[in-house]
């Protein structure tokens, strides 16, 4: 199902959830009642859930194995490596750090005093220390982190299985190819547990409209308008980073990257954009080898939308249950999403994974996902379209380290149709 009509879907499976929940509330108001059918309705939406947990330890491995391994070889990959790294990691911590800031300025969540039985009393508080994040970061077995969804075992197993894999070259392409080829079998399998996307969101709205009444929306609009605020503060944070390094050239580069914005916004999906994103950067113009190399990295490390989402959401969620984080639990939670955020590139709507995961780690309530799955294709044209604006300039800065040639002026006049120049690389 291709992202427009999904988006379609989608639309009219909120809005008819939307109704059903409001003749349901209406018709049994009796709060016992009404939860017992909202029980009932949201079965699908529990599949739902428990589908997208079933693809989070592939998901993650094949694509971060794949990602790392295609990073080549050592020498000048390795320096333009660093550098693109550098950059993603700043630009990873800011946004995530955005993220918590705004979300704790604005709280979109408070007021809403929504009730899971245990989630208060089971948050394991002391699992949240420096020294348990450290030695949980270490499987026993790669196995049985699999098999447990522990991501962020997962995460590290598969950086050492990708750097280990790019360092015997040659010899692991196979290897290497096989995982690919698994990485895009899954991402099918990803497309179709999304196009259930609407059902879900349809009998999520329900429930929650038969429990909570129509006075829920409000709030769904609220942090819609909240976080966006939030995305217009990181484009110009972004920006004005990339200014620093680029001068005039930055202005240059908004002006380019108005297509692939405007494309990933309109299908919720930055890799929709990825080609004109490419074409676009050659103009600037940036080499091919930098853009490559480092946009694609780029698609895997740095999300910057996605991220700072990640941290804005989960803390909404402690927020709506009225579950109280220390500034210690938020930054440790920050840095567990710095690793468990990486490599769900390419995945419609992948923030969803790291958000159950991180819930799931953190025993807050997962059931708060449900609050978010009715309007996050809304909150994914957003993101995407920010990943585009973070890729794009991460790509032009990397390139300006790398000596070349950076401007606010567009290349020297050429014949109609010709190609515009590329610095020799």
């Amino acid at each position: 199902m291709r992202s427009p009509k999904l988006t379609t879907v989608i639309f009219i499976g909120m809005v008819l959830g939307i109704l059903v929940g409001w003749a349901c509330h209406s018709l049994w108001p009796d709060p016992k009642i009404a939860k017992s059918i909202a029980d009932y309705i949201s079965l699908l939406t529990d599949i739902f859930l428990r589908l997208i947990k079933m693809i989070i330890a592939p998901l993650v491995f094949t694509t971060l194995v794949v990602g790392v391994a295609h990073m080549g070889e050592p020498k000048a990959i390795g320096r333009i490596g660093g550098k693109a790294m550098l950059w993603f990691i700043s630009a990873s911590l800011v946004s995530l750090l955005l993220g918590m800031v705004m979300v704790n300025i604005l709280q979109p969540g408070v007021g809403l005093n929504l009730v899971d039985n245990g989630a208060t009393t089971n948050l394991k508080t002391s699992s949240l220390s420096l020294k348990e994040f450290v030695t949980h970061l270490v499987p026993k077995s790669a196995v049985e982190a699999m098999a447990t969804n522990e991501i962020l075992q997962i995460v590290v197993f598969s950086l050492f299985f990708g750097v280990a894999a790019a360092a015997m070259g040659e010899r692991a392409k196979p290897l290497v190819e096989i995982i690919d080829q698994a990485s895009h079998v899954i991402l099918k399998i990803t497309g179709y547990i999304m196009g259930l996307a609407p059902i879900a969101v349809f009998a999520a709205m329900a429930a929650t409209v038969t429990t909570q009444g129509l006075g829920i929306l409000v709030t769904y609009g609220k942090f819609m308008a909240e976080f966006y605020l939030s995305l217009a503060i990181l484009w110009g944070v972004l920006i004005f980073a990339g200014f620093l390094f680029l001068q005039g050239g930055v202005l240059r580069l908004v002006s380019l990257i108005r297509e692939p914005f405007l494309l990933a916004f309109s299908t919720a999906s930055s890799e929709a954009a990825y080609p004109v994103t490419m074409a676009q950067l050659e103009k600037l113009p940036v080499s091919k080898r930098i853009i490559s190399f480092v946009l694609p990295m780029g698609y895997s490390f740095n999300l910057d939308g996605s991220m700072m989402y990640c941290t804005f959401a989960v803390i909404f969620i402690a927020q709506a249950y009225n579950i109280e984080l220390s500034l210690v639990q938020q930054v440790t939670m920050l840095l567990v999403l710095m690793l468990t955020s990486k490599g769900m590139a390419g995945v419609p709507r992948a923030s969803l994974v790291v958000i159950a995961a991180t819930l799931a780690s953190f025993n807050l309530p997962e059931a708060g996902l449900l609050l978010l799955l009715g309007i996050d294709q809304f909150l994914d044209m957003g993101r995407s379209a920010t990943n585009v604006v973070g890729n794009s300039l991460a790509t032009a800065v990397v390139a300006k380290w790398e000596g070349e040639k950076i401007s606010g002026e567009a290349p020297s006049e050429m014949p109609p149709g010709q190609p515009a120049a590329v610095p020799a690389q």
